[in-house]
């Protein structure tokens, strides 16, 4: 039984799933803090220019690697290049996808806790503290064990059932809900007073406050927004219809990302302002900033719980990407069931991520290279696997595979002139490697 008898029933469940492998921290979470952090506007739209001019680019590779070969990641480099060093591609991205996981599922443990804690109202009221309230989330070593087991149980029951009736599924509900959510908080939030100031700052840009270094993770930032670099749209791609085109799924995806970006924003960033809160927080802006800020606002209970919500809900559709790349590549040889795959990697993976979760609280003294065990493990995954995936799979695509493939999956179902495969693969020959070694040599620290 081979892994290719999985499939998506249609071009929209794909990209309802290719989209909510995308939309996930990184878009609700990881990109507002990043830009209260880098500039406001001015950071949002070179973030923007980045998604479509290297985002997309690299997008559109991985799917042309996944269902040229309709292989899953591993399998789909051993079918391309056998016996030679670059099977190691797919290898690295179940290995990133593995070690990914081990803090996000830790992140959504929080996100878990915190939806279930506002639902029941026991995070709005009078004289909390809400950093502090967050801490005692984050150091209670049985609260995060137990939010890591709960959304590790979900994910496992969703991969469990495959993509027809466990992933395409619950993205047919869970990415329109999240649209449907985000909307009605932008609609509450810019009916706020002085929230004009935050929308201004989101998307006016003021290029005085952009250095180098914001440029640098803005262009890092379009690929974790993207889920590129660890070939999950290989293996998500690898299940598509032949006749589906790569490039307008693609356009959809990257289109759906950037929209949902714009919202996060407007969500966020009106609310913190009309309230006179600072949007600079980082990481804390959503578990801290947010809900102090949703406190001063009538019905503030109601609206945490649809952003916490639609936060746990972009946390899972993304987790399930990155299961599944794991999954596929143990039943890619038919030897071993889904069912029981899922299982084991379910549990290994909360094993594993007991060190990350106990990181605030029994593990604080314990430290890789002066990180703690999940920053170390995130520095280890964002920093230095992420752009080596990507490169490799940039330089992958145009020096290895045969170019007649590749460019007849990228025309595939589509009406563009062959001028718009030439710009992609001149952007994937010479601009998008020199960006990527640039992010590289920005995360270690060498310029």
């Amino acid at each position: 039984m081979k892994q290719n008898y999985q499939a998506w029933t249609s071009r929209l469940g794909f990209i309802l799933s290719s989209a909510g492998a995308a939309i996930g921290l990184g878009a609700i979470w990881r990109l507002p803090y990043v830009t209260g952090t880098s500039g406001g506007g001015a950071f949002f739209l070179i973030f923007v220019l980045f998604t479509l001019l290297i985002g997309l680019p690299m997008l559109i590779a991985e799917f042309i690697i996944g269902r040229g070969t309709g292989r899953e990641a591993v399998s789909a480099y051993k079918k391309l290049a056998p016996k030679s060093l670059w099977v190691w591609i797919g290898r690295l991205g179940v290995l990133g996808c593995f070690l990914l996981l081990s803090f996000y599922s830790v992140v959504g443990g929080w996100v878990l806790i915190y939806s279930g804690k506002s639902i029941g109202n026991k995070i709005i009221g009078e004289n909390v503290a809400y950093d502090a309230l967050f801490g005692s989330v984050v150091g209670d070593p049985l609260i995060t064990i137990i939010g890591l087991l709960l959304f590790t149980l979900i994910n496992v029951a969703v991969i469990s059932f495959g993509i027809k009736n466990g992933i395409e599924r619950m993205n047919k509900y869970m990415m329109p809900l999240l649209f449907l959510f985000l909307i009605i908080i932008v609609v509450r939030a810019l009916t706020l007073d002085g929230a004009i100031e935050g929308v201004k700052f989101f998307l006016a840009p003021d290029f005085s406050r952009i250095d180098g270094e914001a440029i640098l993770y803005a262009l890092g930032q379009s690929f974790f927004s993207l889920a590129v670099g660890f070939s999950c749209m290989v293996t998500y791609s690898s299940y598509l219809d032949k006749k589906v085109s790569l490039t307008t799924s693609a356009s959809w995806v990257v289109s759906m990302n950037i929209f949902v970006s714009l919202l996060a924003g407007l969500a966020i960033f009106p609310v913190v302002f009309a309230f006179g809160l600072a949007p600079d927080h980082g990481p804390s802006l959503l578990f801290i900033v947010l809900p102090e800020a949703f406190a001063q606002m009538p019905l503030g209970s109601l609206f945490l719980s649809l952003f916490l919500i639609l936060f746990l809900f972009a946390t899972l559709t993304s987790s399930f990407s990155l299961y599944e790349i794991i999954v596929a590549a143990f039943t890619a040889s038919g030897k071993y069931s889904r069912r029981h795959v899922s299982i084991i990697l379910g549990i290994v993976l909360f094993i594993v991520a007991i060190p990350a979760a106990l990181s605030s609280s029994l593990l604080a003294d314990f430290t890789i290279f002066g990180l703690s065990a999940f920053d170390a493990t995130d520095y280890l995954v964002s920093n230095i696997l992420l752009p080596l995936g990507s490169l490799l799979i940039a330089l992958f695509i145009i020096h290895k595979m045969d170019q007649s493939l590749v460019k007849s999956q990228f025309m595939i179902g589509t009406n563009l002139s062959k001028d718009y495969y030439k710009l992609w693969h001149f952007l994937m020959k010479f601009i998008v490697p020199i960006f990527i070694v640039l992010v590289y040599l920005n995360s270690l620290g060498i310029i």
